[in-house]
């Protein structure tokens, strides 16, 4: 079997981008190329033009282009004929691409196209309650809609996307994201800092950051040792127009919190990790996610999770079991539930060792690699 991947980031020095979908997607390509599947990845927007091995696939570097007028039209239609020659040639059997932005949009190919659900702007748009560009909904509703299968990382964000683009919701296979359990392992998850709160992620406003500043400063005030970490890019803010999310945030410190508060910016993945380790607590207050990998990463590395309570996290914890879903919006019950765990060091460890059993039952990266292969062979082999 020969899988191609059309994406606008992956995990790799010579790739501009790599966040949350770029990781999941090498979760999963490191796994199929393991289990002898070929797999293409064809990495659009960027600054030049290559063929490379990477992670066991073969990786084409896609060099963006510009065109004076209809640029978003163009690039497709050079995008979509790259690709099909690449079909040809290889031999490649179905291809997948990301529903944000609509990048499939105009495009036909050689073989069955199947979008996964990573996250369109009209999903995010709807979750946050924000105006959308016609442009941005046109073109994800006319890549959608032309699809012939769609998977999504969790059912909420199935059923959601499903109604949103008018697509019978029966025709979306849920396969969650995976994750390399041998790639992540606390052997001594009893010791930690004391008191640290970590959260991991770009600083936007629909990661929840301003409601986790609000609850910090209460925090702090009874807590006056409680520390907080911030790791992920900066990036503009949507609602005021600020080009930094984290001067606003740090601004909504009080002057007590703001000593006691620590952004590191963007970290490699393995640093992640090991502040991850270092958590008494892992924050995420996210208004808006398809699935979340860093709260798997966190429950897989044996920390106590406090997430949101949105409809997507229900299919990653169970609350008070392995992890605390909360209102992002309910301030009192995010500060009360932290000080709780400040105070149960023996409840964090078990809610960690619960956590740790939940993502090997249903996310560890093999079992999600095999869930992929048999979908794939039902397209494939009709």
């Amino acid at each position: 079997m020969h899988l191609g991947f059309i994406t606008p980031e992956y995990p790799h020095a010579r790739v501009q981008t790599a966040a949350g979908m770029g990781t999941s997607i090498k979760n999963l390509v490191v796994t199929l190329t393991r289990k002898g599947i070929k797999v293409s990845l064809f990495i659009y927007g960027q600054k030049e033009d290559a063929i490379l091995e990477a992670d066991g696939a073969k990786m084409h570097l896609i060099k963006n282009k510009s065109y004076p007028f209809g640029g978003w039209y163009l690039h497709r239609k050079y995008i979509n004929s790259y690709v099909n020659r690449h079909i040809t040639i290889d031999k490649i059997q179905a291809i997948e691409a990301p529903d944000w932005t609509g990048i499939t949009a105009f495009m036909k190919f050689k073989v069955p196209l199947v979008i996964r659900f990573h996250g369109s702007d009209t999903y995010f748009c709807t979750l946050e309650k924000r105006p959308q560009k016609a442009k941005n909904k046109f073109l994800e509703q006319k890549a959608i809609q032309s699809a012939s299968y769609y998977i999504a990382p969790t059912t909420y964000a199935g059923v959601e996307t499903a109604r949103l683009f008018q697509i019978p919701k029966e025709k979306v296979r849920t396969i969650h994201y995976g994750l390399d359990l041998s790639k992540f392992q606390n052997d001594h998850p009893e010791k930690f800092e004391t008191y640290r709160i970590v959260n991991v992620g770009t600083v936007i406003r629909k990661k929840g950051v301003f409601q986790l500043a609000e609850a910090f400063n209460h925090i702090v005030e009874i807590q006056p040792d409680a520390s907080l970490y911030f790791i992920g890019s900066d990036s503009g803010d949507i609602k005021t127009g600020s080009a930094s999310t984290w001067s606003l945030v740090e601004a909504t410190l009080s002057e007590k919190a703001k000593k006691q508060t620590h952004y590191l910016e963007k970290v490699s993945y393995m640093e992640v990790q090991e502040h991850l380790k270092q958590a008494h607590v892992c924050a995420f207050p996210s208004l808006a996610e398809t699935l979340g990998m860093v709260t798997i990463e966190s429950m897989a590395l044996q920390k106590a999770v406090v997430n949101t309570n949105y409809g997507w996290a229900q299919e990653l914890i169970d609350h008070d079991k392995n992890g605390f879903l909360i209102d992002p919006n309910n301030v009192e019950a995010y500060v009360e539930t932290i000080l709780h765990l400040f105070q149960d060091e023996s409840r964090c460890i078990q809610l960690g060792k619960e956590g740790r059993k939940k993502v090997e039952a249903t996310f560890d990266s093999i079992r999600i690699a095999i869930q992929n292969i048999d979908f794939y062979k039902s397209i494939i082999e009709g």
